[in-house]
Parts: C-alpha cells; structure tokens; sequence
C-alpha cells in the first residue's frame, strides 16, 4: 500500500469508535508535533492511543473533508477540515476544525506527523476553499 493510501485509510476509517485505530495505523515509535488553537503539544504512541480514548468518548463521529492529499517519496500531506458530532447530539454534524498536516509514512504506519490545526470559523471563503476536493 502507498504511504498516500494508508494515510487516506487512516482518515477515512471510523476515527471516533475504532479502538483498535492506534495499533492499526500507528508506529510504535511515531511522534505528532501539533501546533493547535491550545499551543504546541508533542503526542507519542501512548499520547496518540489516550487522544483518540478521550474521542470516543465525547464523539458519536469525526469525519474528514479532505481537500488535498499530496506524496512525496514516503512523505504525505493532507488538508481538511474535521466535522464531528457529539455523543448528545449525534444528529447534528459541526465543523470542529481546520487542518493541514504532514506525515512520515514508516514500516507501513504513521511515523512522525506534524500538524496544524485551527478552529473552524464560519467565512464561507475559507469553507469553499476546504470543499474543493484535491485528492
């Protein structure tokens, strides 16, 4: 599988209930540096796997509108913008965030990303420029 597919797996699989997802797409060794809205934050393995637990349980589901998704070598980045409904509304589906991130594709898993998130906000310019599918 090409590093652009198991990341396109990665953000198109069940990210909000697979508990299996870490093991599954994630190097033992992998490190996320992530300059978020809260400041910048450093997750390994274990970071990654208590993340995506405390998603489970806030989150009914997160999907990703992806907007580019671009390999070099065994390096891919990707753009999107992140909608998620919540566990008491899970009708109602909310943009929760932008994104752009790079990863190191490592052993057939994510190895070493660095992202970029910032909250949605509702100018539609911004949206349409998410909405133009580039993959």
């Amino acid at each position: 599988m090409s590093p652009k597919q198991i990341v396109k797996n990665f953000y198109e699989s069940d990210l909000a209930s697979d508990s299996q997802l870490i093991s599954t797409y994630m190097h033992e060794d992998c490190q996320v540096h992530w300059n978020s809205s809260t400041g910048y934050k450093v997750l390994d393995y274990d970071g990654m796997d208590r993340f995506f637990s405390n998603i489970r349980v806030a989150y009914h589901s997160l999907r990703p509108q992806i907007s580019h998704l671009l390999q070099d070598k065994n390096h891919v980045t990707i753009r999107y913008t992140m909608f998620v409904s919540t566990i008491e509304d899970p009708e109602n589906e909310l943009p929760l965030a932008n994104f752009i991130s790079i990863w190191e594709i490592k052993d057939g898993k994510l190895y070493r990303g660095y992202e970029i998130s910032q909250v949605a906000d509702d100018n539609i310019e911004s949206y349409k420029s998410f909405s133009e599918i580039k993959v």
